[in-house]
């Protein structure tokens, strides 16, 4: 069994998910709007360039995501946070210096009673992060 975060947006979809595969070095596939799928005589015509999913697979893991449906209100991302754990201090500081860019560090990368390296940030889209690493490499 595998727990997948599912993050919803509210059109910044595959702006988001192509932002993520770059800074965390991952493959989209598949990403696919409403107006490529079968539902698209179903949803309004402003919304079939909405993203109705898109998936990121990194290394074995995976992140998905989508812009909702048409009639989903939007509140933001909230009270939730993605916890990324990464086996060396250097690959911290490679993702949250990527992840970070044009967002909001909460709390810088720094050696915790827990962690050789521990940060955590808020990005670009309003997702929340928290980049662990337990050990030196």
């Amino acid at each position: 069994m595998k727990i997948n975060a599912y993050l919803m947006f509210n059109g910044n979809c595959e702006t988001a998910m192509r932002f993520y595969a770059q800074a965390l070095g991952g493959t989209l596939d598949p990403i696919t709007s409403f107006g490529d799928s079968p539902a698209r005589d179903h949803v309004p015509a402003d919304h079939r360039e909405r993203i109705m999913h898109a998936r990121l697979l990194v290394g074995d893991q995976v992140l998905m995501a989508s812009d909702g449906m048409p009639n989903d209100s939007y509140d933001g991302i909230k009270n939730c946070s993605i916890a990324l754990n990464v086996d060396s201090v250097a690959e911290a500081e490679r993702a949250f210096k990527a992840l970070s860019d044009k967002g909001n560090v909460i709390m810088p990368l720094d050696k915790t009673f827990w962690s050789a390296s521990f940060g955590m940030l808020v990005d670009q889209f309003g997702v929340s992060w928290m980049i662990n690493c337990e050990s030196e490499a």
